[in-house]
């Protein structure tokens, strides 16, 4: 009696991101969002309280992205099939942490001292925090073993 060989792809969820990885990943894209909102309200304003709020947001961004750098070299040694994707998302967030902190000290300035520096710092470092989430979770595939 023959052995019968199924020839049809087999699928299998793809290694999916770890939760306490994605939720620091997550986190970082409203408080960059917050503070770059809190700079237009201070260039449009010039109300010194939307200064403050914009440090703070940016701040708080800044430890949830510290977080997930640590958490995507920790993913980065673990990829197997996925090398290049965890290679990616974690230089993205290391490029966010870096202009993050560049960011963080021109808000360290006085209000008045941190624009329009700030606001563009702000746009540049959330738009990378949205590029960093977006390929981190773009792992939530599934894959086909031959």
């Amino acid at each position: 009696m023959a052995a019968v060989i199924d020839e049809r792809p087999h699928y299998r969820p793809a290694r999916g991101i770890h939760p306490l990885h994605a939720v620091l990943l997550a986190a970082t894209i409203p408080l960059f969002l917050g503070g770059l909102l809190s700079d237009y309200a201070y260039y449009s304003t010039f109300d010194i309280q939307w200064s403050n709020f914009a440090a703070w947001l940016i701040a708080g961004g800044m430890v949830f992205t510290g977080l997930a750098v640590l958490s995507s070299l920790i993913d980065l040694a673990r990829a197997r099939g996925r090398r290049k994707q965890a290679l990616l998302t974690f230089v993205l967030l290391l490029v966010t942490f870096a202009l993050g902190l560049v960011n963080s000290f021109v808000h360290a300035r006085d209000a008045y001292g941190s624009m329009p520096d700030g606001l563009i710092l702000s746009v540049i470092v959330t738009v990378a925090a949205i590029l960093a989430t977006w390929v981190g979770f773009s792992s939530l595939r599934v894959g086909v073993t031959p």
